[in-house]
């Protein structure tokens, strides 16, 4: 009988090599080749079309061009997200820590679809006992979510076959394998061919499927790269294991924007979603204390209120540390620089620590302001105006400059309280209509007059 035929195979990037070598010459990672056997030519690949056999090339303008409809959850911050609701057919990878969430979210999302139909639950990591158990923690009925304790990705695609689902869910993708190929779970091979078939299934039957899957260390997902690259969305679980906070962001979706988040919270019975993620946010704020601003982000249609705090230290060692989390520590220095330069506060012999409280993460420059003025009532311990929101991006001349979509911004500013607004002056004119007080400033150094004096 003729040998197998095998390759070493990178677990990083999927390069491939002959022999085997200790540092990949592709992504440079070391010792992580590993052999796999190659698949074998008359492996039945799967196909799918419209009608489920041969696909067939078509007009562009004989394609049905009807709004693909979606189903909700049920889980309003879930169905956000995903642009509205699960589109029938879609292939959704959902990543995060271990223990942030995953599977209790998505048997969650079964429960309320399972209101519609028989939806199956495949479960590689967990026995059946041990999924009853959590499903009994978060008071999930289970009239109609079948489980399937199961690796093989061969039996769990005749499972889905017979029962028709209306959802299925794999957890996790890292487990399932093909028996015909002779790598471990997991490996490059495995996620790859496995993927490829459930997308096939998917497209094919238009049953949408949940994939779960690990993450490494620096917080990717597992697995070739190609598994991001099949599916239709890609959702990450971030938060902090001191915070009760779980944020659900879109990297990848096709089907909606990768702008949207939803905020849950982490309770004894599961995951609680937070209709009003402001609140939250600044519900231990510290009024009236030096350091603390506070501001307005925007993810997607979705305004939120966070806090920005800082704390500026004399340093005690040659050279002073700049340490910031939520904000990006490049852009905490080029701001810490423009207030040395063009207004003279004096920040090169301190420590500068940057925090956003709630674990949040701040990405656009229309919070430049914030950072700036936290770290100058920090120095000065001359606490901002509580019921004052700041708002604006700093270039490097020390001008200020206007955001986009302020309506949506200060109106939630106004539902939490606030009362006055420093922005941008060119944003400030084109503002129609608010129940704050605004003002408008050109330059930092009338900003910070603005807020301080």
């Amino acid at each position: 009988m003729a040998k197998a035929k095998t390759h070493y195979s990178c677990q990083a990037c999927g390069y491939q090599s002959a022999k085997w070598l200790g540092k990949c010459p592709d992504c440079g990672a070391w010792s992580s080749l590993m052999e796999e056997t190659e698949a074998k030519p008359d492996d039945k690949r799967p196909a799918w079309g419209a009608s489920g056999g041969a696909a067939k090339p078509v007009l562009l303008k004989d394609v049905s061009g009807e709004v693909e409809a979606r189903r909700r959850t049920g889980i309003a911050e879930f169905d956000r997200v995903l642009g509205g609701g699960v589109v029938s057919g879609s292939l959704v990878l959902l990543g995060g820590d271990p223990g942030i969430g995953k599977s209790t979210l998505l048997l969650a999302a079964l429960d309320r679809l399972a209101r519609h139909g028989p939806v199956l639950y495949v479960s590689g990591e967990e026995s059946l006992r041990q999924t009853k158990m959590r499903a009994e923690r978060l008071r999930v009925e289970g009239q109609a979510i079948h489980l399937f304790a199961e690796t093989d990705a061969d039996r769990v695609l005749s499972a889905a076959e017979a029962l028709k689902p209306l959802a299925l869910v794999v957890d996790s993708i890292q487990t399932m394998y093909l028996p015909e190929l002779g790598s471990a779970p997991g490996s490059i091979t495995q996620v790859r061919e496995v993927a490829g078939r459930l997308m096939a299934y998917a497209k094919r039957t238009g049953v949408p499927t949940f994939l779960v899957g690990h993450v490494t260390k620096e917080g990717s997902i597992a697995g070739p790269r190609v598994l991001e690259h099949m599916v239709d969305t890609v959702l990450y679980f971030e938060g902090e294991r001191g915070h009760p906070f779980r944020i659900l962001r879109a990297h990848k979706n096709r089907f909606g924007s990768t702008n949207e988040i939803g905020v849950f919270e982490m309770k004894g019975l599961g995951l609680v979603e937070v209709p009003d993620p402001s609140a939250l946010f600044l519900a231990e704020r510290p009024a009236g204390k030096a350091g603390s601003v506070v501001t307005s982000t925007l993810n997607g249609t979705r305004p939120l209120l966070v806090e920005v705090q800082a704390l500026v230290a004399p340093t005690g060692y040659g050279t002073a540390r700049r340490t910031a989390i939520g904000v990006d520590g490049n852009r905490v220095a080029l701001l810490a620089a423009v207030l040395e330069k063009k207004e003279d506060i004096p920040l090169v012999g301190c420590d500068l620590f940057v925090n956003v409280a709630g674990g949040m993460q701040l990405s656009e420059p229309a919070c430049d302001l914030a950072v700036c003025a936290a770290l100058v009532s920090s120095l000065q311990n001359r606490p901002l105006d509580p019921h004052t929101l700041v708002l604006g991006e700093v270039g490097l001349a020390g001008e200020v400059r206007a955001v986009g979509q302020v309506e949506p911004r200060l109106a939630e500013a106004a539902k939490m309280g606030f009362q006055r607004v420093v922005l941008p002056s060119g944003s400030a004119r084109r503002l129609e209509e608010t129940k704050l007080k605004v003002v408008g400033v050109e330059t930092l150094g009338e900003a910070l007059s603005a807020m301080f004096d």
